[in-house]
């Protein structure tokens, strides 16, 4: 019985360290810039261990099983009758129940947080169009670029719509993503963390040219901001 444990013991150590390998040393997420990015890669590798650790052990009792218990070929007998272990079905079903409930209420408090404005955050009104998106600027004359800018450090609320068909949002690095859809305005918000250059891209099958519809981001110093923004004004 000791020997069987042992074994089975050092079939999830080798199951589990080659799967955490697998995780680690893939990069299977895109590089956070955003405040926002990083409460959510809490939740990702939150779910990941809890995910590692549910496969190795299914896993490794799989492959136990397979080795310690097989039959002849030649073997065609029904198994003795086995009466189901309550308490083994007690734990198999809480313990789901307890980490998927963790991993909502984690998710729930991620999404809260990442829904918030903060203090004086930069409002930017963004509209989709096939195939290109403009950026308005209703704190600063509400001047239009084809491209976005934000200052590092200060969250920017984006208003977001669309004049013809259902577009999506979205800059890898900084994760947030929304639609914008015609006839009504949604909102995302976005903190970038340092300086910066990426690129905006449209996540809504939105016709021939959607792979095309693309624009560039630039995220600067506070004070480089404050200078483009004096710039574009007097343009």
């Amino acid at each position: 019985m000791r020997k069987g444990i042992v074994q089975l013991v050092a079939i999830g150590i080798v199951i589990g360290v080659c799967v955490s390998l697998v995780a680690v040393l893939f990069k299977w997420l895109p590089t956070s810039d955003s405040v926002q990015f990083d409460r959510i890669t809490d939740v990702y590798w939150m779910a990941t261990i809890i995910s590692i650790a549910i496969f190795t052990i299914v896993t490794s009792v799989i492959v136990f099983s397979v080795w310690k218990f097989r039959v002849p070929l030649d073997d065609d007998a029904d198994g003795p009758p086995i009466h189901g272990n309550t308490g083994l079905e007690i734990a198999w079903t809480a313990v789901p129940a307890i980490l998927v409930l963790a991993i909502g209420i984690v998710s729930a408090v991620v999404l809260a947080k990442n829904g918030e404005a903060g203090s004086n955050p930069l409002q930017v009104n963004v509209t989709g169009q096939q195939f290109e998106w403009k950026f308005s600027y209703p704190s600063y004359g509400n001047f239009t670029t084809a491209e976005l800018v934000l200052p590092a450090g200060q969250t920017t609320k984006f208003s977001l719509t669309s004049v013809d068909v259902i577009h999506a949002i979205w800059v890898p690095q900084f994760a947030q993503q929304q639609d914008a859809v015609p006839g009504i305005t949604t909102t995302i918000y976005v903190t970038p963390k340092r300086p910066g250059q990426f690129a905006v891209i449209c996540t809504e099958l939105c016709g021939l040219g959607h792979a095309t519809m693309r624009a560039k981001a630039l995220v600067l110093t506070p004070a480089q901001f404050a200078r483009w923004v004096k710039v574009q004004r007097k343009k």
